[in-house]
């Protein structure tokens, strides 16, 4: 948690957080049981070849949840996320040893001065490819 962010020490076109984030198969099983989305192109990779997939690929939802917690993580308790939404673009494939690398960054897009919201956008790349479109987040400070 960051409690030093505050709204008034933002401006349009800031990069407020940025990492990269490791993927395994592992994060895949827990993420299958945590949410209940077994569907095996998610862990088998003769199941995601057979469909026309390159192999095992992550679960957008789980892409779209590391990009949010990055956000999340650096506004801590200073707010609160009002509208968080994002597209998938681009699949992830995870490598049985290697895992995938995501690379998250989350930059101030617009600043709402009345309101007291910021729309914080964020980039996921993978491999140099950008996997969510319009992913954004709108927080609210006190």
């Amino acid at each position: 948690m960051n409690a030093a962010v505050t709204f008034d020490g933002l401006a349009k076109g800031d990069v407020v957080a940025e990492r990269e984030h490791t993927l395994t198969r592992d994060s895949l099983v827990r993420y299958a049981g945590a949410s209940g989305d077994f569907n095996p192109i998610h862990y088998r990779d003769d199941f995601a070849q057979s469909v026309g997939l390159p192999g095992v690929l992550a679960h957008g939802m789980l892409t779209m949840g590391v990009a949010g917690s990055l956000a999340t993580d650096w506004l801590g308790t200073a707010g609160h996320v009002v509208d968080f939404q994002s597209r998938f673009t681009r699949p992830v494939p995870v490598d049985a040893t290697a895992g995938a690398v995501l690379t998250v960054s989350a930059t101030v897009g617009v600043l709402d001065e009345e309101a007291r919201t910021a729309r914080l956008d964020l980039k996921v790349t993978f491999d140099g490819a950008t996997v969510l479109g319009k992913s954004q987040m709108v927080v609210a400070f006190a």
